[in-house]
């Protein structure tokens, strides 16, 4: 369950146990209607949702309205541009795809802070009106999560680990399966080599002394993966669950 959003980062930091939940869907009022069920974050994903910069923005608004759970943006790529973006539209975190190396995780973690702790751009349009407001307490109170997700990065996880200033590493199983040999993102073939892995990234989080996270598709994985090392798990997505509903009760109606 969660305190104040603005403990989200020191908490990650803690290597709290701390859950959360997936939206690609650009819908404001839904985001702040699933904002206020108890999840500790709401992460709004600008690489594959159907949103732009105006729904993410929308959405981080929908989140702290409720005040009760840390927004966060998947951004689109490890980029200068896009993780400011997201940070001035008020996330309190980012979880940064396709970091394969430490030096890429630093890039990461110096897009996120402000000198002359990183390069940030100083512009927080709305962020400044509920994270920081000065450089310094936005960096303490911003978290920076890189992904595992790759070969290569499987490879560097050590590494990317060990990298100074960075908060946590997240797993995507879709990404990580396929790059493990799958056919499909849920191949069970490959289950043994994904299974190693997930040990692997759990590990060396834990023995930088960072957060080790993961994407899950329900919330009984999400137990499963807490149980086992992970210290925060996102679940499933609001279009996932919009549609296994909707299929729920078209069964249930027709007998």
């Amino acid at each position: 369950m969660n305190t104040s959003p603005a403990d989200f980062a020191s908490r990650l930091r803690a290597r709290r146990r701390i859950l959360g939940y997936w939206v690609v869907l650009d819908n404001p009022v839904g985001t702040e209607r699933l904002a206020g069920l108890g999840y500790d974050y709401i992460c709004v994903d600008a690489q594959h949702g159907l949103l732009d910069y105006k729904g993410t923005l929308a959405a981080m608004t929908a989140v702290d309205a409720r005040g009760s759970a840390a927004g966060m943006v998947r951004v689109p790529a490890n980029d200068d541009f896009w993780i400011g973006q997201a940070l001035d539209a008020g996330a309190r975190g980012v979880i940064v795809p396709l970091v394969n190396t430490a030096e890429q995780a630093a890039a990461a973690v110096s897009a996120c802070r402000y000198p002359p702790l990183g390069v940030r751009s100083y512009g927080p349009m709305r962020s400044g009106l509920r994270v920081g407001p000065t450089p310094a307490e936005a960096n303490e109170q911003v978290a920076c999560i890189v992904m595992i997700e790759t070969a290569e990065a499987l490879d560097n996880t050590v590494e990317i680990c060990a990298t100074e200033g960075l908060d946590g590493v997240y797993i995507g199983p879709s990404d990580l399966t396929i790059a493990l040999g799958g056919r499909t993102s849920t191949d069970p073939s490959v289950a043994e080599r994904f299974d190693a892995a997930l040990t692997k990234v759990a590990q060396a989080a834990e023995a930088a002394g960072i957060a080790a996270g993961i994407h899950c598709p329900d919330g009984a994985t999400a137990a499963e993966r807490l149980a086992r090392g992970f210290t925060f798990a996102t679940v499933s997505s609001d279009l996932v669950h919009l549609e296994q509903a909707a299929a729920t009760h078209l069964r249930d109606a027709n007998g």
